[in-house]
Parts: C-alpha cells; structure tokens; sequence
C-alpha cells in the first residue's frame, strides 16, 4: 500500500464558470486557473501522484502548455488514473475536503463523488468528499479563493 497527499488552491474571480469535483456549480464566480481549475480533482490528482512519489500535476500537465488550456480536469484526471494503473496500483480509498466560505457545497457532494468514482473506475464508497469554511478566516474565508485537501491510499494490483 502507498499513501499521498495532495493540496491545492485557485483564486475566484468573475466570468468564470465554478467547477468542483468535475460538476459546474451555479455561483457568481469561478476559479481562475490555466485548465477549469478544479481544486478539488488537482488535489485528488496530487494526492495518487504523491502516493507513488511521481511528483505533481504541474510536472505532467504544466501550466504554459495551450493543450492544458481550459482542459476538463477529469480528462486529466483519468490519465493520472491510467499512470497509476500502469505502475501495477489502483485507488483504494480517497478522502478529501474542500475549504470554501461561499457557496453552499454540501449539497453537491453526492453528485462530486458519482463523477470521480465514475472517471476513477472505482465505487462510490471510495470516495470520500467533506465541505467546511474557515469562518470567515483567512482568503477562503474573505472569499477571496477555495482550497482542497485529499489524501489517497493506493494498493497493488494483484496479477
């Protein structure tokens, strides 16, 4: 078994859809990022490249790359998945949270979970997704961005 870790944080600016868990959640701003800047699916994808000490997301897809430009971070997330796949490991179990003051997330974690377990080929109860805010503290507080946290436990593949 290996164990990573990831994190991640996006700026929120206007004219920008939000996307989080790989869903468009209605709100009057968006992430500012190179790809849809989907902080919860880049720390889920650090988090199973740090299991396996493959570095970062910025090392596979970086950010002056125009094929990255706007990309759907679960298309990215599917070739971390294929990487992990080919390395002889698969997702055990992952947990992560997102730290956003605005808007209320809670109730689109069910359909978060759906969408990675479905790009992951795993089941649901895989996939663990919690929300908080940091009571009006710091920038996610001030609103000024959102962060997310994941750690994920990869096992071998049996042959």
């Amino acid at each position: 078994m290996k164990i990573g870790i990831g994190y991640d944080v996006h700026r929120l600016v206007k004219d920008r859809k939000l996307i989080l868990g790989g869903i468009e959640i209605d709100y009057e701003m968006g992430l500012l990022g190179h790809s849809d800047a989907d902080v919860l699916v880049h720390a889920i994808m650090d988090s199973m490249l740090g299991a396996l000490a493959l570095g970062d997301i910025g090392k596979l897809f970086p950010d002056n790359d125009d094929a990255f430009l706007n990309i759907d971070s679960c298309i990215l997330l599917e070739k971390v998945n294929t990487i992990i796949k080919q390395k002889g490991y698969c997702v055990s179990n992952i947990d992560s949270i997102i730290v956003a003051q605005k808007p209320k997330l809670a109730p689109h974690i069910d359909k978060m979970r759906e969408k990675i377990a479905k790009v992951l080929d795993t089941d649901i109860e895989n996939i663990g997704i919690k929300a908080t805010t940091t009571e009006k503290l710091g920038f996610e507080g001030r609103m000024e961005g959102i962060s997310a946290q994941s750690v994920c436990l990869l096992t071998k593949i049996l042959q």
